[in-house]
């Protein structure tokens, strides 16, 4: 088998609009596992957030979570590698994200504290299936370790951000948009890709026998570092053109016809 390993992301990947898995989808999947090939899913989302999917799936599959900041062996919730921000870089993007009036979502020890109790932190909260907690000070939250930051606002406005962080933030945060409203910081240690290449470790498995399959600019990385690159027909041009293959839309079972072409129906 010359794939061993199948990373999706979730979001506008791995489930279709209605954030359903369908039934080929989950049938195709079992089907790679029973194969012998490791599944698992590379999501922005925390832990509590990809144990919904999990559910979906009925599959203890290994999985990365916030943006690869941190990567679980699955229901045993062993951790294989985790990467918490620098306090520094904590401190300015919170500060940031306060002098521009946004919702400020943060993940440290695997609970959500918001700036805010707003519309979109109870929207955000229900995404996350994780109850907020008003937080003051952000350094009380470093000492927990913070895996991830996120600003949620209109897409006008997370566009005007990108724009204006650019050349701004200190050089060790990654930062990128996971949709369009949200837009996320992690360390630079932290990315789709480095956990990819830590699964592999742990399994024993080559980036050459790895396909990443993802839809948004945070699964750039993984497409990229991946044997074979994946991008949804419903991704933005700039990821389709960095991938090697272009798969059906979400709602079209994109995932299983990878899985079909590649793991299924190939015997190389």
């Amino acid at each position: 088998m010359k794939y061993k390993l199948i990373a999706a992301d979730i979001d506008g990947t791995l489930v279709n609009n209605k954030r359903e898995i369908t039934p080929k989808t989950k049938e195709k999947i079992h089907e790679a596992i029973k194969k012998g090939a490791v599944f698992t899913i590379c999501s922005g989302r925390p832990v509590q957030g990809v144990q919904l999917i999990m559910n979906q799936l009925e599959a203890d599959i290994p999985v990365i979570t916030y943006n690869g900041a941190m990567v679980i062996t699955g229901e045993s919730r062993k951790i294989i590698y985790s990467c918490t921000m620098r306090k520094e870089d904590a401190i300015q993007v919170e500060k940031l994200g306060r002098e521009r009036n946004t919702t400020i979502a943060i993940w440290a020890d695997n609970k959500l504290y918001v700036n805010r109790m707003d519309e979109r932190a109870e929207k955000y909260s229900d995404l996350s299936g994780t109850e907020p907690i008003l937080y003051e000070n952000v350094e009380e939250l470093i000492e927990k370790g913070i895996n991830k930051i996120l600003w949620y606002d209109e897409v006008e406005k997370i566009n005007t951000f990108l724009k204006e962080l650019q050349g701004k933030l200190n050089p060790t945060i990654n930062f990128h948009t996971s949709q369009p409203f949200f837009l996320e910081f992690v360390d630079v240690n932290a990315s789709k890709a480095i956990a990819l290449e830590k699964l592999g470790e742990f399994y024993g498995i080559k980036r050459e026998e790895m396909i990443a399959v993802g839809d948004g600019f945070n699964d750039l990385s993984m497409i990229e570092y991946a044997g074979l690159g994946v991008a949804m027909e419903n991704a933005p041009e700039e990821i389709k053109k960095a991938a090697d293959f272009v798969t059906l839309s979400n709602e079209n079972d994109g995932v299983a016809y990878v899985i079909e072409k590649f793991i299924l129906n190939s015997e190389r």
